[in-house]
């Protein structure tokens, strides 16, 4: 089988590619990525030669260039990743975002849709399309996104991300084509850019800064390991039925100051003693970012008992794994 991941040389792609590639022994990849600052290779660079894997540096908001691609590998089916999706960066600059997340996705599926309508397999090809759990806006202290969840997108990258969800189901319902689609909570793991929470946690506390927390620490996420999620889209694209919605997510809420005083205790552990004994004495509060969502929690209920999925890594230990991944890599 032939399978397109886009944005794979980022922080869910990449790991998705290893989980594919050692799994499945009939599976070829190509891996469609632009290489933005948040993309890295290296973390490829076990499977590189193989021949059940190639790479193209490829900006799908270029349309001939996305069109030459499709064309040459003939996919029997797409997990599409690639996006912009830090959240400050959309508030600073949204414009990027619209065409990478809208134009971008628009790009690929629509040369997805004319190749397999011309060879008569618009039903057969799947496209799986890969959103977040912030299309829905946020919940106060109580309650669920579930996948008839309302969408109330908030910020300008939620808002790109809820427009490809849109497209995509149009796509099934206009013309038949075989899609399905999952939005999933906060990811952590290895690969991630530093840009996000916990890298940056880790990556400031380990070099004695202050820690930047929004606000008073007080918005909730859930938390969802990247290999768990991995395992549950790979569930989706094989088994999730054509035109659904599956909420892929951990049951793991934590505001974000505790989470980050759980990142120094376990730092403080594994690591030895921060400033002052305790890298807890780092945390700095700064001033919130507009439009911060309060909270995200996903009900699972739907992947978990329709396809089986259930997270396997307990919350401590992926944290923990985590932890000294990024530490190898920020202490050389």
């Amino acid at each position: 089988m032939r399978l397109i991941i886009t944005g794979g040389a980022g922080f869910i792609g990449s790991n998705l590619i290893l989980h594919m590639l050692q799994k499945y022994d009939h599976l070829h990849i190509l891996n469609i990525d632009k290489l933005t600052y948040a993309s890295d290779l290296k973390y490829l660079e076990g499977v590189k030669d193989r021949d059940r894997y190639t790479f193209s540096k490829t900006d799908l908001v270029d349309r001939p260039a996305v069109k030459n691609v499709v064309q040459r590998f003939n996919p029997d089916g797409v997990i599409h990743l690639a996006a912009e999706s830090h959240v400050d960066n959309s508030i600073t600059g949204p414009e990027p975002f619209v065409f990478s997340n809208i134009v971008g996705t628009f790009n690929i599926l629509e040369e997805c849709r004319q190749l397999w309508t011309a060879q008569k397999r618009i039903q057969l090809g799947r496209f799986h399309h890969v959103s977040t759990d912030e299309v829905y806006g946020q919940l106060g202290d109580e309650g669920f996104f579930t996948e008839s969840t309302p969408y109330a997108p908030n910020s300008p990258y939620s808002a790109t991300k809820a427009g490809s969800d849109f497209l995509v189901r149009a796509y099934h319902h206009t013309y038949g084509m075989n899609v399905v689609t999952t939005n999933c909570s906060n990811n952590f793991g290895p690969h991630q850019h530093e840009e996000k929470l916990i890298p940056t946690v880790i990556r400031t506390a380990l070099a004695g800064k202050p820690i930047p927390v929004y606000g008073r620490g007080q918005n909730v996420r859930d938390w969802l390991y990247v290999l768990d999620h991995c395992r549950a889209l790979d569930l989706a694209y094989h088994d999730g039925l054509s035109g659904q919605t599956y909420n892929i997510g951990g049951r793991n809420e934590w505001k974000n100051l505790d989470l980050v005083r759980e990142i120094c205790s376990i730092l403080n552990e594994q690591i030895g003693n921060g400033p002052d004994g305790d890298y807890n004495n780092l945390i700095t509060f700064v001033t919130d970012r507009p439009g911060h969502d309060f909270r995200y929690a996903i009900d699972a209920s739907k992947i978990e008992n329709e396809l089986g999925w259930r997270h396997e890594m307990e919350f401590r230990e992926a944290l923990e794994e985590t932890i000294m991944w990024y530490a190898a890599r920020y202490r050389g």
